[in-house]
């Protein structure tokens, strides 16, 4: 291999990581946001079952749906790779006493979505239940 391809390679492979690394994220997130202008109040209802909250106007307008979902530690990292970390925790089972793996950090977090008078998906948001908890648990 000339020394052109290695730097054309070596140009390619950073960029594939760099695509990968801005993958990372709960799989809602990429649900919502693909869903946008698309997805109906049915399709949300039948994946997730029914809102925690919901508010329905009367004499029409948007409706507003609450879903209280917990999310690991790892899905909020954008370098999450399902595979590596099902892998790491059956390394460490296998080191240590069988179920003494470290357990996964959860958090609440909130999913805001609001819909049309259509029931077609127009915005949504992810929050978290009690404000700044993620931060207050994980100082830098």
């Amino acid at each position: 291999m000339t020394r052109i391809q290695r730097c054309l390679l070596t140009v390619w492979l950073c960029l594939l990581a760099g695509t990968m690394l801005a993958c990372g994220g709960p799989w809602r997130d990429g649900y919502f946001k693909k869903g946008l202008d698309r997805l109906t109040q049915d399709q949300v209802l039948e994946r997730f079952g029914p809102p925690h909250t919901s508010k329905m106007p009367v004499l029409g307008g948007d409706s507003v749906w609450t879903y209280r979902v917990p999310v690991a530690e790892k899905e909020l990292s954008p370098l999450h790779f399902p595979g590596l970390s099902s892998a790491t925790t059956q390394a460490v089972s296998m080191i240590g006493k069988p179920g003494e793996a470290p357990k996964e950090m959860l958090y609440c977090y909130r999913y805001i979505l609001t819909f049309n008078e259509q029931k077609i998906l127009k915005q949504w948001k992810r929050e978290e239940c009690v404000p700044g908890t993620h931060d207050l648990l994980n100082p830098d």
